[in-house]
């Protein structure tokens, strides 16, 4: 720890607390379990680093799980404003939700139209990526009823096994999609199974296999990258790239030093201090005992607020830089720290600590747990007094 422990920052202010639907609401830090700040300039940084790293390729932005639990309404047009025309979400309800505060950009659907939703994208405007045959079909046959012609991309599984059209099928539907007057195929695209595994042999494979189907797509973008996949060079950058994490701070090559700005810092608020005699049983089914006379301080978070339970015995709370260890269970609402080594009055009733921020970023949080800083963001609730840094 460097330095003494400043206590003038204890007390809790009046924040307005941001919500996804552009409502707000003014309420004291002290009615919430703890408070996120989320810094949108450091998001646009990160942006414009993508931009230097992506070689010339245009860079999208990827805001599906309202951008990764940030607030894709405050983060998209944010971007927007900064240059991005290209934004992909997951589902069809959430590019609904998006048209309404960017109305002229292009808006893509990974997961595509579910059957029955392909008039709500062609009413809003939204791009499905078509992963099959039947998707294809349905997507052709609404834009055809509706007189309409319906952009759209289509995805090729280069070796994922997840989404996309086989390899093999990929004349054919150059063909089809030639003999439609009613369907324009704008981006062809693809996903790096292994991305954040620079040398696995899967990345090469995969983007050779879509440089095959450049002459068989001649007039439409290509894309494969996303976060990680920009990382791995120029060769992998194609038309366009589509970063998601590393825009939000998440390291796109896990062990290697991160060079995206940090984006969240989570408190939490203190509910109580209290000294306990060595013996003592700690939280659910004393899954710890005091080896000897502890301070505890229990904080007002739990799994309910994204705090995964698996933080059990694993996680900490911070200090200034001074480590606070989880200790016990990680309950619903609430969670307790050992504080034996904080100076005698330096945490207190209602105060804030650390449990993502400088000390211990949102892939730290995710190593402890037993997970990825993915899993982290999506999972940070709405309990929390939210204020946005610009």
């Amino acid at each position: 720890m460097d330095g003494a422990i400043d206590l003038s920052r204890r007390r809790p202010e009046i924040l307005v607390e941001e919500f996804d639907d552009g409502t707000c609401e003014s309420r004291s830090e002290a009615s919430c379990g703890g408070r996120l700040t989320i810094d949108l300039g450091a998001i646009l940084r990160n942006y414009r680093a993508l931009i230097t790293r992506a070689s010339g390729a245009r860079v999208a932005a990827v805001v599906k799980a309202d951008a990764y639990g940030l607030g894709a309404g405050r983060v998209a047009p944010m971007l927007a404003s900064a240059g991005c025309d290209t934004f992909f979400v997951a589902q069809v309800q959430e590019g609904i939700a998006l048209r309404r505060d960017l109305p002229t950009t292009r808006i893509l659907v990974l997961n595509g139209a579910a059957p029955g939703a392909e008039a709500a994208c062609l009413a809003h405007r939204l791009e499905p990526v078509l992963n099959g045959w039947d998707a294809f079909e349905a997507w052709s046959r609404a834009a055809r009823i509706a007189g309409l012609r319906g952009t759209c991309a289509v995805q090729f599984d280069t070796g994922m096994a997840r989404f996309g059209f086989a390899l093999a099928d990929a004349e054919r539907l150059s063909a089809r999609i030639a003999s439609t007057d009613h369907m324009t195929v704008g981006l062809v695209m693809s996903h790096l199974a292994c991305a954040d595994t620079p040398e696995d042999p899967a990345n090469p494979a995969q983007r050779d296999a879509m440089t095959a189907l450049r002459p068989i797509f001649p007039t439409a973008a290509f894309s494969l990258a996303a976060s990680s996949g920009i990382f791995l060079g120029s060769s992998y950058h194609l038309d366009l790239v589509r970063p998601g994490a590393a825009l939000y701070g998440v390291a796109p090559v896990p062990g290697d030093a991160n060079p995206m700005a940090p984006v969240v810092r989570l408190e939490s608020r203190v509910v109580q201090v209290r000294t306990v005699p060595g013996g003592t049983g700690i939280g659910y089914g004393h899954a710890a005992r005091a080896p000897g006379p502890m301070r505890l301080a229990t904080l007002a978070v739990g799994y309910a607020d994204g705090l995964p339970r698996s933080l059990s015995g694993r996680g900490s709370a911070w200090l200034q830089g001074l480590r606070l260890p989880v200790v016990g269970r990680v309950s619903m609402d609430s969670l307790v720290v050992d504080v034996s080594r904080a100076p005698e009055g330096a945490v207190a009733h209602g105060d804030f600590l650390d449990l993502i921020g400088p000390a211990n970023g949102v892939d730290g949080v995710g190593k402890e747990a037993g997970t990825i800083g993915y899993e982290v963001l999506t999972s940070l609730g709405r309990r929390y007094a939210r204020r946005y840094l610009a």
